[in-house]
């Protein structure tokens, strides 16, 4: 099983949380469309290749439904917590540097370079099948988990 780079739950439980409660996400990657995935659509998949036949040998690329830059994430999650998140767009060198200066190891400065670096190339911007090829079902939306997430307060920080 393939997934995609990016989960909707790194907007609220990883990466991008503490940026978004701040109300600045900055980042270098451009209007490249990400298919951004929800976890449990992961984990369906996962117990469903796991608990049923059929699938020895099966390659399920997985994705959300439809790929969305990151500002237009960054929109749809400021729009369903009814505050202002600004999307930054820098460039690849100015992103390093302000990772360093954040304190994050020069290790994951690197990977997360060279993951924008892949996204900006668009090897994961075109969304994959394997989600409903074996649940029979489309992937979630991320509009979906943004308003569970802005309902539960944890963009504002009052969770």
């Amino acid at each position: 099983m393939n997934c995609a780079n990016n989960f909707n739950q790194n907007f609220d439980e990883d990466l991008w949380l503490e940026p978004l409660r701040a109300g600045r996400l900055a980042l270098p990657i451009g209007e490249t469309p990400e298919p951004f995935i929800d976890v449990e659509d992961v984990a369906d998949v996962a117990a469903e290749v796991l608990a049923r036949g059929g699938h020895s040998g099966q390659v399920y690329d997985l994705s959300g439904p439809r790929g969305l830059s990151f500002r237009a994430a960054v929109e749809i999650s400021a729009g369903a917590a009814g505050r202002s998140i600004d999307y930054v767009e820098l460039t690849p060198e100015v992103y390093r540097a302000e990772l360093a200066a954040s304190g994050y190891p020069e290790a994951a400065v690197a990977a997360l370079d060279a993951m924008f670096a892949m996204h900006r190339e668009g090897h994961t911007a075109v969304p994959a099948d394997g989600v409903s090829r074996v649940l029979g079902r489309a992937p979630r939306r991320f509009e979906e988990d943004a308003k569970r997430v802005a309902a539960s307060g944890v963009w504002s920080g009052t969770s």
